[in-house]
């Protein structure tokens, strides 16, 4: 009998994991600057 129901993950799934990661970091960080940019133009702070 075999003990892993599912292979291994291959590098192109660990690869594809780290681009999805890496690009809901960068989507998160663009969203938080543009929501600082709002309180602080909202609270007259704008240059």
């Amino acid at each position: 009998m075999n003990g892993s129901a599912s292979p291994l993950p291959t590098w192109r799934s660990r690869l594809l994991w780290l681009a999805i990661i890496w690009a809901c970091s960068v989507a998160a960080l663009g969203a938080a600057a543009y929501a600082l940019r709002l309180v602080m133009r909202s609270i007259g702070m704008s240059s």
